[in-house]
C-alpha cells in the first residue's frame, strides 16, 4: 500500500488547477468513500491497535507508528454506520487536519483517482450519513462521498474557538467599524468555528459553501460598485471545495480590477504539505493553518487594520 502514496509529495503541481486527486476507500460496504490525497501522510495495513479506558467511543484504540501514539477512529461509526468489528485486515489512513495527526480505520482501500474540482458537488440535503459529507462525486457510474473531516473530528474532540484573553487585549481594530468579511468553507462546523472565534471583533460575516458561490456573491456586489473591497474588504477562504478550490477563487479575485483589492486569507487544514509557492502565484494575502482561533483573529486584525 505504500506504492499509492510514493508520489504525494510530487503532486503539489496540480494545486492552482482546481484539480485534487482522492485515494478511494471503503468502510462498511459496498459504498466508496473519498479523501484528498493532499491530507494523508501514509496509508498502512491496521496493526495491533491498544485500547485506552476513557477513549471517546468511535475511537478503536491507539496505534504505536514509528514512535508516535495515534489514535485511530472508526470512520463507519463515526458516521452513523455499522462500526468494523475486526481490524485483522482493515487499513488505516493516516492523515493530518488541523494541526494533529489522527489515523482513520478503514475496511480497504483502492486507488488514487485524478479529479477536477468542478466535478465535485455539494451533497444531497439530508440527515443521517448525509449530515456528514461535504461533497460527491461520479466515477465510473457510482457516486463517491467526500466526508466531513472536520465535523467528525469536533464530534470526537471539539477545538477551542475562544480567542485567549492576551491576544484579545493586543488586537488593535476598531470594533465599531464592524467591518463586513467573507468566510468561504465547505464544512459547516469549519465556518462555524471561525465565526465563533471573530466574535469579539464584532464583524459583520456574509458566508459560503465554496469558491464558486463566494466569487458569485462578489460579481453581484460588483454591479452596483467599482471596488467590492469598500464593502468586503476581507476574505477567509478555505483552499479544498467543491466547484472551485481557493487558489483559483483567489487568482479569480486578483484577475477581476473590481476585486482585486479585496484581502484574501487562506485558511486551510493543508498544513502538512502547504505549497507556499502556489500562495505566492495565487496573489493570496496571508496563509494560516486550521486552526487556531489566536491566529485567526490576528490575521484579521493585521489586514483590517492596515
Amino acid at each position: 500500500m505504500s506504492s499509492i502514496m510514493e508520489s504525494v509529495n510530487k503532486r503539489t503541481q496540480l494545486v492552482g488547477q482546481n484539480r485534487l486527486e482522492l485515494l478511494l476507500f471503503k468502510l462498511n460496504g459496498r459504498q466508496r468513500f473519498g479523501i484528498n490525497v493532499f491530507k494523508v501522510k501514509e496509508v498502512l495495513q491496521c496493526p495491533p491497535l491498544t485500547t485506552l479506558p476513557k477513549l471517546n467511543p468511535f475511537v478503536k484504540g491507539v496505534a504505536h507508528i514509528r514512535g508516535a501514539t495515534i489514535s485511530v477512529i472508526d470512520l463507519s461509526a463515526a458516521t452513523g454506520g455499522r462500526p468494523l468489528t475486526s481490524t485483522e485486515n482493515c487499513f488505516i489512513i493516516i492523515s493530518e487536519y488541523n494541526r494533529s495527526v489522527q489515523g482513520f480505520l478503514v475496511s480497504s482501500v483502492e486507488r488514487i483517482i485524478n479529479m477536477n474540482w468542478a466535478a465535485i458537488m455539494p451533497p444531497p440535503q439530508g440527515a443521517g450519513r448525509y449530515s456528514y459529507l461535504t461533497a460527491v462525486t461520479e466515477i465510473e457510474g457510482e457516486l463517491v462521498e467526500i466526508l466531513d473531516v472536520e465535523k467528525i473530528l469536533d464530534e470526537i474532540s471539539p477545538v477551542k474557538t475562544a480567542i485567549s484573553e492576551e491576544v484579545n487585549n493586543q488586537l488593535t481594530i476598531d470594533r465599531e467599524q464592524h467591518y463586513h468579511i467573507m468566510v468561504i468553507d465547505d464544512s459547516a462546523v469549519a465556518r462555524k468555528q471561525i465565526i465563533r472565534s471573530l466574535e469579539s471583533l464584532k464583524l459583520q460575516i456574509d458566508t459560503a459553501k465554496d469558491g464558486r458561490e463566494a466569487l458569485d456573491k462578489l460579481k453581484s456586489i460588483a454591479k452596483e460598485m467599482d471596488d467590492v473591497s469598500l464593502e468586503i474588504p476581507l476574505i477567509i477562504s478555505d483552499i479544498e471545495m467543491p466547484e472551485m478550490d481557493g487558489y483559483t477563487l483567489t487568482a479569480e479575485i486578483r484577475d477581476d480590477p473590481k476585486l482585486k483589492n479585496i484581502k484574501v486569507v487562506l485558511h486551510t487544514s493543508l498544513s502538512g504539505v502547504f505549497n507556499q509557492a502556489m500562495v505566492q502565484k495565487v496573489g493570496a494575502n496571508d496563509f494560516i493553518a486550521k486552526f487556531n482561533p489566536d491566529e485567526l483573529a490576528a490575521a484579521v486584525n493585521k489586514h483590517l487594520s492596515l
